[in-house]
C-alpha cells in the first residue's frame, strides 16, 4: 500500500465507500461528511459495535492495518478524517516492502 495517500479527496472517496459497504448502509441524504461523526447520538447512520467490528475487519483486509478494540481505535472511528488520519499514520509507519 505504499504511497496511497488516504487523506487525499480520492482516498477518503474511496474510505467512505468502504465504510459504507462495509456496514451495509447507503451515504445519508446530502453526502457523509468528513468530519461527521460515524458513531454516537450524533451519527446519521445510526452505527454500533458489530458496525464497528465489520468496520475493522473491512480495513484490515483493504489496507491491512489492524484495529485492535482500543481507546486509539474508538478516536480513529469518530468521523470519516480521523479514520484516515489513523490510517495514513499506520500506513507510514510499516516498513516498505
Amino acid at each position: 500500500m505504499a504511497g496511497i495517500v488516504i487523506t487525499s479527496p480520492e482516498g477518503l472517496a474511496q474510505l467512505k465507500q468502504l465504510v459504507l459497504e462495509s456496514v451495509d448502509q447507503s451515504e445519508p441524504p446530502g453526502g457523509l461528511r468528513e468530519d461527521e461523526p460515524l458513531f454516537g447520538p450524533d451519527s446519521r447512520l445510526d452505527l454500533d459495535s458489530l458496525d464497528a467490528l465489520q468496520l475493522s475487519m473491512a480495513i484490515q483486509t483493504r489496507y491491512g492495518v489492524r484495529m485492535p478494540d482500543s481507546k486509539q481505535t474508538r478516536q480513529a472511528l469518530q468521523s470519516l478524517m480521523h479514520l484516515a488520519q489513523h490510517l495514513q499514520d499506520a500506513l507510514e509507519q510499516q516498513p516498505s516492502p
